[in-house]
């Protein structure tokens, strides 16, 4: 169900945890694991983000470096049939 943890494993967790904050205190835990769960999927997708942008930055600079050294190799090669 989640992530491998059947119902029953659920329930035994949710009984350990009323047990040891109590009801009162139970869904202020909640909302804070909840909340920490929702800001480390964020922070996780922005260096995602971040990653791809900086890949995609990295792949064009190779891809132009190549074109370059293509070029500058085409201008070699006519240098030197120019000179025969």
């Amino acid at each position: 169900m989640f992530g491998g943890l059947g119902f029953g494993e659920l329930i035994l967790i949710l009984i350990i945890a009323l047990v040891i904050f109590g009801p009162g205190k139970l869904p202020e835990v909640g909302k804070a694991l909840g909340k920490s769960i929702g800001e480390f999927k964020g922070a996780l997708k922005k260096a995602e983000d971040t990653i791809k942008v900086e890949l995609e930055e990295e792949t064009k600079k190779q891809e132009q470096e190549k074109s370059q050294d293509n070029g500058e190799n085409r201008d070699n090669i006519e240098v030197k049939t120019k000179q025969y």
